[in-house]
């Protein structure tokens, strides 16, 4: 499954270009993964990665108004946690992110 879903409304040729960068962001900086509850993923990320992971997020949410980023730090390594969560009915969506993520920060 495809994490873009119908709802989104950024044009259908720019959706891979997005997913890419997504891709890009979890390869380079993802250290893990978290699910708290089935509507939040938590994305641990190298804190090299906290300014282009806002504005990815600024631009996600600009086309998928149902997604809700929040930052915040992490741990003593100087990591940062980027939580992502969704309405119930987004659910499917949120978990094909996620496993997205995983497989992409997987070395």
């Amino acid at each position: 499954m495809t994490w873009v879903p119908p709802s989104c409304t950024l044009p259908t040729e720019e959706q891979p270009l997005r997913v890419a960068e997504f891709d890009a962001l979890f390869a380079a900086s993802l250290v893990r993964v978290e699910r708290p509850e089935p509507t939040r993923a938590r994305l641990v990320l190298g804190a090299d990665a906290e300014s282009p992971a806002r504005d990815l997020a600024a631009r996600e949410t600009g086309c998928c108004s149902f997604f809700t980023f929040a930052f915040a730090p992490g741990d003593t390594a100087g990591h940062v946690v980027m939580d992502v969560t969704v309405p119930p009915a987004q659910v499917a969506v949120l978990d094909a992110l996620a496993e997205r993520a995983a497989r992409a920060g997987t070395p």
